[in-house]
């Protein structure tokens, strides 16, 4: 498998992300709702998936990430919760899960990494394999306004002490290559958006019901702003 842009940073990972808090509860409760196993697609660090095994909750956390994973797994063992944590490398479009769940989350916008309608299908459809039928799909994204690329573009901008990011836009391609570092670690990755109509009609042409678009894990109704909450659910066979 091919080295995730995660890897140079999977250290870094956690201080960089330390203020993204507002979605945990949310997807905590998601997770309560549906009762275990979850499936976590771009686990990453665990940032969700150590609070759901906290309470209780058995977690299938995949990511491309082998360095991501290995601090997740670190972190677990601190958590006390790695008995509950079942952690493979693999690829959001094809992740290495055989079983069957009723839910599947890819939580802070993971699905940006998919760039062409070809790869999100694949993606959606992966997903849609895993739950068991009336299982629900739940992920965020987002579709930047014009004020935040006009405020950050091509700029160094510290996110948190000693680290820093930059995001270099390109609105015609509707992409967004984010760049990360400290005075130790660099890495570069390419995200890829669009609209809310085109997320809805994916999800639909990979066999889902949509139950609800969220502007924001308070569960307001989407209203065109950049944040979209998607809850997902596989038909009934």
């Amino acid at each position: 498998m091919t080295s995730s842009p995660y890897d140079p940073i999977a250290r870094l990972y956690d201080p960089w992300s330390l203020s993204v808090t507002e979605d945990v509860d949310f997807y905590v409760d998601e997770a309560r709702r549906a009762g275990g196993p979850v499936v976590e697609l771009g686990v990453g660090t665990g940032r969700i998936a150590i609070p759901t095994a906290a309470a209780g909750i058995r977690v299938i956390g995949v990511d491309s990430s082998r360095g991501m994973l290995d601090v997740l797994a670190e972190r677990a063992e601190l958590a006390g919760v790695a008995e509950r944590l079942d952690l493979r490398v693999g690829d959001l479009r094809a992740p290495p899960v055989t079983e069957r769940v009723g839910l599947v989350i890819c939580p802070f916008r993971s699905y940006l990494h998919l760039r062409t309608d070809a790869d999100r299908l694949d993606a959606l459809r992966a997903a849609h394999r895993l739950l068991v039928p009336g299982g629900r799909l739940v992920f965020d994204v987002f579709a930047p306004g014009a004020d935040d690329v006009a405020e950050t573009h091509g700029r160094w901008l510290e996110r948190e002490a000693g680290i820093f990011e930059r995001a270099d836009w390109d609105p015609r391609a509707r992409t967004l290559t984010l760049s990360v570092r400290d005075a130790n670690a660099f890495s570069t990755m390419t995200l890829a958006w669009i609209s809310q109509a085109e997320w809805r009609r994916l999800l639909e042409q990979s066999g889902f019901v949509v139950e609800a678009c969220y502007g924001w894990f308070d569960r307001k109704p989407y209203s065109g702003g950049e944040d979209m909450v998607w809850i997902a659910r596989r038909r009934a066979d």
